[in-house]
């Protein structure tokens, strides 16, 4: 393809300048939002052990209800049937322990059971909230900001991202037939950056486009909450159009939990539910009971990055609202639900789930390639005008991406394995202060340590922060018996060797440099 080279020339100072306005913040979005892929089950493995009986059949639930809301009977307004209990949820009934919190993350919830005598045993359960702070993370850019602040800012930072996919891709058309296959590493160390990234870049472009957009409506979600109220607000399809059914009052006889299960079963096969969440509308006459079911089917898209929902009558089982029901959502609700499924990756199970990761791992990757080869544009050209030692702009640029990246997988490798080791689960607060501690950490000593030894000195601090976790993973398993744990393990040695082979590369050629110098 045929472009002239003055414009390639205008979209290739575009996608420079772009990327390097948004690339460090790009990095903690795609690295923790890689991490983020198994919130889930990260969750569940830093949750503690319970010491519940373990859960009763499904079919003796009425019974442990009766006797739990005779204990707590404000527990009856908002409580959970878990269906699939897990570290998370490891009972069959459960309820907040504040019921008016609306606070975004894993909720403190208490957990109810029956011993073998039918007495009923409840127990707090304190979340951990490492995965939930990596998602934040994720979601906020890396920002120590609120969500009203941050979110907008990520907004930005991800239009400027697809200024950057569309600029980058234009400038890199011309070169595509004779470049695309090709790793150059003969030619020195900048091209085998550029064909590096290009590469990364061209063969993960669609992934990269689907972030850029869905990053912008999630940034911008209210307004367009509002817009779909308008559009889709008379498109709900119902399973049963003929009949108009007003939701149940909490006064009315309620079916079973294996009863409901059995009716949704009947009426959206395929779709697996894993909890019921019941809760109480104010309104008069003490307000009213809605059903709320969440759960999976990994045949379809689901609008939650772990589960897509019905609403159902309690008291007669049918389904009032098919919305975010995978594969009975009218065509409206469905085009909204693709986009949140094809940024969580909730669709296609573990196969997906770990094709996002190395995507998101990827993408990081890529960022940080793009920095350096501005980074080593910028002192080539600074060489050739006569200087000596680098400005203060490519220093503080230089400084800032070395810092930064290595900060970022240092910090979450940090939080991970300090919540993995202590015995109580970690709050939201001690985990951020160790993330920036770190953070702030291997930031300032990209700024403190020479030129020639920092990306040495901080690679090695990441891979090390990385061998403590995958200890700490193997002490935990070792301790509980979680297949989980040496997952855990074996991911982080392999990034830790990754780190540590980069650290001997960049301290190899740190020290040819001065060799030459001399």
């Amino acid at each position: 393809m045929k472009l002239r080279e003055d414009i390639v020339a205008v979209y290739r100072e575009v996608h420079s300048w772009v990327g390097i306005l948004a690339a460090l913040f790009l990095f903690v979005a795609f690295y923790a939002g890689a991490v983020s892929m198994f919130e889930q089950t990260l969750q569940n493995w830093l949750t503690p052990e319970s010491h519940l009986p373990a859960p009763l059949s499904l079919d003796r639930t009425p019974e442990l209800m009766e006797k739990a809301f005779a204990a707590f009977p404000d527990a009856r307004r908002n409580y959970t049937i878990v269906l699939t209990p897990d570290k998370t949820q490891p009972a069959r009934l459960v309820w907040p322990q504040n019921p008016k919190s609306h606070d975004h993350g894993p909720a403190h919830l208490v957990a109810a059971a029956l011993d073998p005598n039918g007495i009923l045993i409840t127990e707090k359960r304190p979340p951990s909230e490492t995965a939930h702070f990596i998602d934040v993370l994720h979601q906020r850019v890396g920002l120590p900001l609120p969500e009203g602040i941050a979110m907008p800012f990520m907004g930005i930072v991800a239009l400027a991202y697809a200024i950057a996919l569309v600029s980058g891709v234009i400038a890199f058309l011309p070169a595509l037939k004779r470049t695309l296959f090709a790793v150059r590493l003969e030619g020195g160390k900048r091209r085998a950056w550029l064909d590096l990234h290009n590469i990364f870049g061209f063969f993960s472009l669609p992934f990269h486009v689907v972030m850029a957009i869905t990053s912008v409506l999630f940034a911008f979600h209210e307004p367009i909450y509002a817009v779909q109220n308008i559009l889709f607000h008379n498109d709900v399809r119902q399973i049963h159009p003929q009949q108009h059914p007003s939701p149940a009052r909490e006064v009315a006889p309620l079916l079973t939990p294996t009863a409901l299960v059995a009716s949704l079963a009947q009426q959206a096969p395929g779709f697996v539910p894993d909890t019921l969440n019941y809760a109480t509308r104010p309104g008069p006459g003490g307000g009213t009971l809605m059903l709320r079911v969440a759960g999976h089917d990994t045949r379809f898209v689901m609008r939650g990055p772990n589960a897509g929902f019905a609403v159902m009558d309690p008291a007669s089982g049918r389904i009032l609202s098919t919305d975010y029901l995978p594969g009975h959502q009218s065509g409206g609700f469905a085009t909204i639900t693709s986009f949140f499924s094809l940024h969580f990756g909730s669709y296609g199970g573990y196969p997906v789930r770990w094709a996002y990761l190395v995507l998101g791992f990827g993408g990081a990757f890529l960022f940080y390639t793009g920095n350096q080869l501005w980074i080593m544009a910028r002192q080539r050209r600074e060489r050739a005008t006569g200087l000596v030692t680098e400005t203060r702009g490519s220093r503080i640029l230089s400084s800032l991406t070395i810092g930064c990246t290595t900060g970022c997988m240092a910090g979450i490798a940090a939080i991970i394995a300090l919540a993995a080791v202590i015995p109580n689960p970690m709050a939201y607060m001690p985990v951020a202060l160790t993330y920036y501690a770190t953070f702030l950490f291997c930031t300032l000593l990209a700024f403190i340590l020479p030129s020639q030894s920092k990306a040495a000195v901080l690679f090695c601090i990441t891979a090390l922060s990385h061998i403590a976790l995958a200890v700490a993973a193997l002490i935990r398993g070792a301790s509980f018996g979680d297949d989980s744990s040496f997952i855990v393990a074996a991911l982080a040695f392999i990034l830790a060797l990754i780190f540590f082979m980069v650290a001997k590369k960049r301290g190899y050629s740190a020290l040819t440099s001065f060799k030459k110098a001399l």
